[in-house]
Order: structure tokens, then C-alpha cells, then sequence
């Protein structure tokens, strides 16, 4: 699903942007599809947003009730420009609320504004697009900018998506996630 979203990104990306935890496996393997032959392999930085709280007993998170920032980017690595005039790709593993994704963009495009006031008026612009694994059918809470492209690898309900990179043991996951299709099947039975 990964390699096949990456076959329909037409643009080179300069740098991609993963929202941790969820889109760093994502963009791990979105960086083996996106690789040019005889060219550098497209650098990876990353964000920690929180949006979710964990429920006890189960693989399912709950949505919480803000974004809670628990890292951002080192401009002083990344070089005199940062982010400035190059394409950025962020990725994330799935939109749900829209909520981490409208918040990691809107962030990025103020930190990028507050750059462009210390730059040449002729500086070229940065695009921004998204990449998620999964784009859930429903409602969102919040908004993403129309010159905002947008990857979703596959669309889907709204259900809970159990990621076996999250798990540490495969077969407790497994045994959740099937215990997890049961009662969805009983609840959509009822």
C-alpha cells in the first residue's frame, strides 16, 4: 500500500517531516519507494504530537482533547534555510480527526512565515504535502490548506487499525486485534 502511494507522488520531496510515533515506520518505508537511483536517500526529521490516551485492556486509544507538542524541529540542524523553499512531505500513519494533521501543517507553515521575514523577497516557496497509511471516511475536526497535497494510502471506516509495528509481541497483538473484530462484528450485529 506504501509502495503503491508512492508511485502516484510525482514530485521529488527535499525533506520528509514523520509525526511521532505513528509516521515514523511509514516514512522509513516511504523513503525506500521515493528513492532515486544514484541520489541521495531523502532526509527524515521528526515532529512528537499527542493526541490519543491509551485505554486499559486493549489496543484501542481514545481520541484526547488536545495536540500536545512533545518535540519539533531543531532548525540549527537542518541548515541556513530549514525548511525554507524546499517540498516537504508529512507523514503520519493515519488521519482520523484531522486534529494532529492540521496542527503539524499550521505549525510548520508559521515556523516557515517566521523564516521567509529573514529571507530575500525572491526566495522560492515551500510546499507542503501529506502522506498518511490510512485516510478514515468521516467528519474532520479540523481543515487542511487546498495547496496542501494530500497521499492517502488507502481509504477506510471509521474503525480502529491495529499497526503491528506498534506491538511487541506479534502474537498478543493478533490475539487483540481478532478479540477487537469480534466485538465490532457483535456490535454492528446488535
Amino acid at each position: 500500500m506504501i509502495g503503491e502511494t508512492a508511485a502516484k507522488i510525482k514530485k521529488d520531496f527535499s525533506i520528509k517531516v514523520a509525526i511521532g510515533g505513528g509516521g515514523f515506520f511509514p516514512a522509513r518505508v516511504l523513503r525506500t519507494f521515493l528513492k532515486t537511483k544514484g541520489s541521495k536517500n531523502i532526509p527524515i526529521q521528526a515532529i512528537g504530537l499527542s493526541l490519543y490516551e491509551e485505554l486499559p485492556d486493549t489496543t484501542v486509544e481514545q481520541v484526547g482533547t488536545e495536540v500536545i507538542r512533545t518535540q519539533w524541529l531543531d532548525f540549527s540542524t537542518l541548515g541556513e534555510k530549514s525548511l525554507v523553499g524546499k517540498r516537504v512531505l508529512i507523514v503520519d500513519e493515519v488521519d482520523d480527526t484531522r486534529k494532529t494533521l492540521g496542527y503539524a501543517v499550521s505549525e510548520l507553515q508559521k515556523d516557515v512565515q517566521e523564516q521567509y521575514k529573514h529571507l530575500p523577497a525572491d526566495t522560492p516557496p515551500t510546499e507542503f504535502a501529506i502522506f498518511v497509511v490510512h485516510n478514515k471516511l468521516k467528519e474532520k475536526a479540523a481543515g487542511i490548506p487546498s495547496d496542501v497535497k494530500y497521499f492517502p494510502g488507502a481509504e477506510i471506516e471509521d474503525i480502529w487499525v491495529d499497526y503491528p509495528w506498534e506491538q511487541q509481541d506479534i502474537i498478543e497483538h493478533t490475539r487483540l486485534a481478532e478479540e477487537d473484530k469480534k466485538k465490532q462484528a457483535s456490535a454492528s450485529q446488535q
